[in-house]
């Protein structure tokens, strides 16, 4: 098991090298754009779609690997001030409905991905795609949290009684 979790975090990196690939990709369009616009050659007319659209997929493709990593928001003040036990019992309980909310959010974006496939659907801006290619990211990625919920279940299970230590709030 400890493997597949060695080999899944890989993967997670690998994305979050991805996002921050994109990231640079946005500040430098964007920083392009700008200066285009401002030495009178008109700009980059698609820059705003595709930074709103490369924004989206920083955020989907970041976010197993933050929660990996323990870099997600997080408000664990509370847990720091009750029994351990029962900051444990609060982790599982977070983990759980972390799980049941990515188990959804997977399978509504996989409608959504499908309808949107099957009714041919394009968006129609600066750009013109099919719908279905901007929603297919995200039932992928919500499943890959999923089982990153899954896999910090494991550690719980194995750790002491308490809450989390590596997930620590910055009071």
């Amino acid at each position: 098991m400890q493997r597949l979790s060695d080999a899944y975090g890989r993967l997670l990196d690998a994305l979050l090298l991805a996002a921050c690939a994109l990231l640079l990709g946005i500040t430098l369009l964007i920083g392009l754009d700008v200066l285009l616009r401002n030495v009178g050659l008109g700009g980059i007319p698609q820059s705003n779609e595709l930074s709103e659209d490369s924004l989206y997929l920083v955020t989907i493709l970041a976010a197993p690997g933050l929660l990996r990593r323990s870099q997600h928001i997080r408000v664990d003040i509370l847990l720091r001030v009750i029994p351990p036990r029962i900051a444990w019992g609060f982790e599982w309980f977070g983990d759980v409905v972390g799980l049941i909310c990515c188990g959804f959010f997977a399978w509504y974006g996989l409608r959504v991905t499908l309808a949107s496939y099957a009714a041919g659907s394009i968006s129609i801006k600066t750009l013109i795609m099919p719908e279905w290619w901007i929603f297919a990211p995200m039932p992928l990625c919500f499943l890959m949290v999923g089982i990153e919920f899954i896999f910090r279940m494991r550690l719980l299970a194995l750790s002491p009684r308490e809450a989390r230590a590596d997930a620590v709030s910055a009071s």
